[in-house]
């Protein structure tokens, strides 16, 4: 996902995916070489087959673009980890969407366009980012070993 435009159509396929299974999307970040989602959802077996579903896609298509069919492995796995509680939940926004600045890609949220970070801004606001920020900050190993 080194390409802004393969980033853009990823970003497509897995909220369109998401929204298949009728999965509440609640944040969501895209980066070149993994990505974050949060979604509310009845069964992890329905997160688990579209997860299935959308790597094996995007995988046969990009080797394929790429001229690189059996020669590398695009994705290697994923993780889940269960929310209890809206603190964590809004940590864990704060977490993703920061993700571009902790690695680098940009110096400011703003400046990266695959996330939620403009739905929620769109609906409450810069005022309302910094509050949230400021109440939610992520402690210091707050997803620790998340991106590794």
């Amino acid at each position: 996902m080194n390409f802004p435009e393969r980033r853009n159509k990823f970003q497509e396929t897995l909220l369109h995916g998401f929204s298949e299974i009728n999965a509440r999307i609640i944040g969501w970040v895209i980066l070149p070489d993994h990505y974050h989602i949060i979604v509310a959802v009845e069964s992890l077996n329905l997160v688990f087959s579209m997860i299935r579903l959308i790597h094996g896609r995007t995988s046969h298509e990009w080797n394929l673009e790429d001229n690189l069919t059996g020669k590398r492995k695009v994705w290697y796995r994923f993780f889940d980890r269960v929310v209890r509680n809206e603190t964590q939940l809004n940590q864990t926004l704060n977490y993703i969407h920061y993700n571009p600045v902790k690695h680098g890609y940009v110096n400011d949220v703003y400046d990266w366009g695959c996330s939620s970070l403009f739905m929620y801004y769109e609906e409450h606001g810069k005022e309302w980012f910094k509050e949230h920020w400021k109440k939610y900050t992520p402690s210091t190993d707050f997803g620790k070993d998340w991106d590794s």
